[in-house]
């Protein structure tokens, strides 16, 4: 598991997922490694509001604000306005402090 977001991130370089990555942070992986497919099975596949964040921000990627907004709303959260990288990255630091980010 990466120490860090810095070190995830970093991970990013190779061709696959490190091993030891949780679900939901190999979904941000591929996500942010631009392989929605691989990233939105995964997310998809989970029940919780983590999960529904990651589901959300897949759709934002993708383009589909409506199906964004409402994972969103599943996830308890705002659909931002920033750019879905950084929020990739923000939900990846959340995911490997095992909480949530501020503002959550």
């Amino acid at each position: 598991m990466p120490a860090d977001v810095s070190e995830f991130l970093a991970s990013l370089q190779q061709e696959e997922p490190p091993v030891s990555l949780t679900p939901l942070l190999r979904a941000v992986w591929h996500g942010l490694h631009g392989e929605w497919d691989p990233a939105h099975e995964i997310a998809q596949a989970g029940g919780d509001r983590q999960s529904a964040w990651v589901h959300a921000w897949l759709h934002r990627i993708e383009g589909d604000q409506w199906n964004a907004r409402y994972w969103y709303g599943r996830a308890g959260r705002e659909m931002p306005a920033g750019a879905t990288r950084e929020e990739g990255a923000t939900i990846a630091a959340a995911l490997l402090q095992g909480g949530r980010a501020k503002g959550s």
